[in-house]
């Protein structure tokens, strides 16, 4: 632990995330789950401390506190799960990072039928940045629809639509090429709720047909193939925040 925590101690949650556990909600998620041990005890109470000489485990595996902190673009293909492992047997993201030397976890997810940039990192409070609503850190989404979309639904879908939460707040919505047999649009959205990017386009009748993350925030998924990952520069990730 560094030298503020080994002083007074730190909420257990705030240290799951300062290790790169996932973002801080994620991290009580995790407790509230059982998931998480201090000195081999498991922790149940968010509120309880950690410090100098405390043993924190995750599903049985010790956490440290990263000295370096990294984040990685991935370009996701569809067919994967954003998930550490799943019930069903079928490929998760982290499959790919098995062999790498730090922790990684996604920041936030993409679907199983989605794909493009996803970014993970071993820095929890980034990833609390990157995805609190506050913040409203902008994701774009080229998506292609059925149909050839209107002019209505265009007006509905950049003014903010009820998908069965609240409100969305207002989307920017370009039209890349249309026609009778399908839309491509480009979408770019300050939130992240569920499948959010489908749900709109299904309110305005008007189902997705694909659906490809190409930017999130100031970083682009550029030439990045399927399947293919790259660390980000110091330059890049300092844009991040």
């Amino acid at each position: 632990m560094d030298e503020s925590t080994q002083s007074a101690g730190v909420r257990l949650q705030k240290y799951l995330a300062m290790c790169g556990v996932g973002s801080r909600r994620h991290c009580e998620t995790l407790i509230t789950a059982r998931r998480v041990s201090v000195n081999g005890v498991v922790a149940d109470e968010l509120g309880s401390r950690v410090g100098a000489g405390d043993v924190v485990t995750l599903d049985g595996r010790p956490v440290h506190q990263e000295t370096k902190r990294v984040v990685i673009a991935y370009n996701k293909p569809m067919g994967e799960i954003v998930t550490s492992s799943d019930p069903m047997g079928r490929a998760t993201v982290m499959d790919r990072f098995r062999d790498y030397p730090l922790r990684l976890y996604p920041v936030g997810r993409l679907d199983y039928d989605s794909e493009g940039l996803l970014l993970l990192t071993n820095d929890g409070a980034l990833t609390e940045r990157l995805l609190h609503p506050r913040h409203g850190v902008s994701k774009a989404y080229l998506t292609r629809v059925s149909g050839n979309i209107t002019r209505e639904a265009l007006e509905r879908l950049r003014g903010g639509l009820d998908i069965g939460e609240r409100v969305t707040a207002p989307a920017d919505v370009r039209v890349i090429r249309q026609g009778p047999s399908g839309s491509a649009l480009l979408i770019t959205i300050h939130e992240g709720r569920n499948r959010q990017v489908r749900r709109m386009c299904e309110a305005v009748g008007f189902p997705v047909t694909g659906l490809r993350r190409v930017r999130f925030g100031p970083i682009q998924l550029g030439e990045l193939g399927r399947g293919e990952w790259r660390e980000l520069t110091a330059r890049e990730v300092k844009a991040l925040g």
